[in-house]
C-alpha cells in the first residue's frame, strides 16, 4: 500500500508540475510521462492480482531490469530539467 501511495504521489506531483509549464511541449511531455508511469504501474498490479496476462513489464524504479530503470530515470530527469527551465520560456 505504501508503494502505491508513493507512485500516485509521484504521478500527482508530475501533473502539478505539468500544469505550471509555460511551453506546450513541456506540458505534453510531462503528461506522457504520467501516462507511461500509470500504464506500467496499473498493468503490473493487474498481473500480480491475476487480472491480466504477464507481458513482462516491470514495476517502474523497483523491479529488476536495468534498461527499464535507466529509461524511467531518464524520463524523470528530463521532466525535472524542463521544470527548472520554465521561467526562461516566453509565451
Amino acid at each position: 500500500m505504501v508503494l502505491l501511495i508513493l507512485y500516485f504521489g509521484l504521478m500527482f506531483r508530475l501533473i502539478y508540475l505539468a500544469e505550471r509549464q509555460r511551453s506546450t511541449f513541456s506540458r505534453v511531455y510531462m503528461y506522457c510521462v504520467v501516462g507511461i508511469l500509470f500504464f506500467h504501474v496499473a498493468l503490473n498490479i493487474c498481473m500480480t492480482l491475476g487480472l491480466a496476462p504477464s507481458p513482462g513489464i516491470t514495476l517502474p524504479l523497483i523491479s529488476y531490469g536495468g534498461s527499464s530503470l535507466i529509461t524511467f530515470t531518464v524520463l524523470l530527469f528530463i521532466a525535472i530539467k524542463l521544470d527548472s527551465d520554465r521561467q526562461m520560456v516566453l509565451r
